[in-house]
């Protein structure tokens, strides 16, 4: 049986065309060029799976853990399936390309891995008049068709300005692209498939444009564009601020605001916790475990109850 430790987490650094440094000067990671998109900071995905910093299970991977000690996740031994969640902070120095994502469905059968791709996005930090892509604005299939066979992309995509503090639901078949100038954190179910529909006909270093996959982003899309609700309810215990984000079939994502102290019961299997602002001290069991910004963990199963006390702001998470 695991003990009461929170597991915490190394970033793994992804570089990409569009990345830029702000993963360093923001968050203090050692990024490995100027380009770094990309920091998966909570994840047992095979294409970037998160190290565990301490404990017993120092020097694993999280997918190592998830295998071989479901009790901390309140699994049974016997329950198969992979880790469900992926989390990650964006650095977009430049924009996305335009992309979407299949459902579970499509890609089990097409693509044989075991999860689509739903998402949702905490704008960290966005330059002023940001702008992302959240839809189209196609009625019907032809009309969708029509529109990218002439590339009249400013007028299929809807674009949405954001700012810090903004949170964007983006379910698998949303056209969707992360404009320049934006810093997320994102809350996924744990996939690394895209298919990119529109990239702004830029290159690469070699003068290549990157890869689209016109058919089947025109299979998985949603048509037409549906904004998906999303319900969000704040409740306020001790010092702490608790906001739902959303809560749905894959995921319940909150923002939590603290300022002072608190103490939280475990209601979850398990908790993703992702520090974004300031500091704070975590206490299990009378021992104390300082928390910073870029900072990322989950708290086991076996902890019942723990107290937070500081100035800190956090994304949390849980299936």
């Amino acid at each position: 049986m695991y003990n009461n430790e929170p597991i915490f987490l190394q970033p793994v650094l992804q570089e990409r065309i569009w990345g830029g440094q702000k993963l360093r000067t923001e968050y203090d990671y050692e990024i490995p060029s100027d380009k770094t998109g990309e920091a998966w900071v909570i994840s047992a995905h095979p294409h970037g799976p998160s190290k565990i910093m301490n404990g017993a299970l120092a020097g694993q991977t999280l997918a190592d853990a998830w295998y071989e000690h479901k009790e901390i996740f309140n699994k049974a031994e016997d329950e198969q399936g992979e880790y469900p969640l992926l989390v990650k902070i964006l650095d977009a120095a430049d924009d996305l390309s335009v992309q979407v994502h299949p459902d579970d469905e499509f890609a089990r059968t097409v693509e044989n891995v075991p999860y689509g791709k739903t998402e949702c996005w905490y704008v960290l930090s966005a330059e002023e008049g940001a702008e992302l892509v959240l839809g189209h604005n196609a009625k019907t299939q032809e009309e969708f068709d029509q529109m990218i066979d002439r590339g009249e992309w400013d007028k299929l995509l809807r674009g949405v300005k954001v700012k810090a503090g903004d949170f964007v639901y983006v379910p698998s078949g949303t056209i969707h692209a992360i404009g320049k100038g934006i810093v997320i954190l994102e809350t996924q179910q744990s996939s690394d498939i895209t298919y990119r529909l529109y990239d702004y006909d830029r290159t690469d270093v070699a003068g290549n444009k990157r890869e689209l996959h016109l058919e089947r982003s025109t299979q998985v899309t949603t048509i037409p564009h549906q904004d998906a609700p999303v319900e969000q309810m704040e409740k306020v215990n001790g010092d702490l601020i608790e906001k739902k984000l959303v809560e749905e079939q894959y995921f319940s994502v909150y923002h939590w605001q603290l300022n002072g102290q608190a103490t939280c019961e475990m209601t979850a299997d398990f908790l993703q916790v992702s520090v974004v602002e300031g500091r704070a001290a975590l206490m299990i069991d009378g021992k104390s475990f300082d928390l910073k910004k870029g900072t990322h963990l989950i708290l086991p199963h076996s902890v019942t109850t723990y107290s937070l006390e500081g100035n800190a702001e956090f994304i949390v998470s849980h299936e």
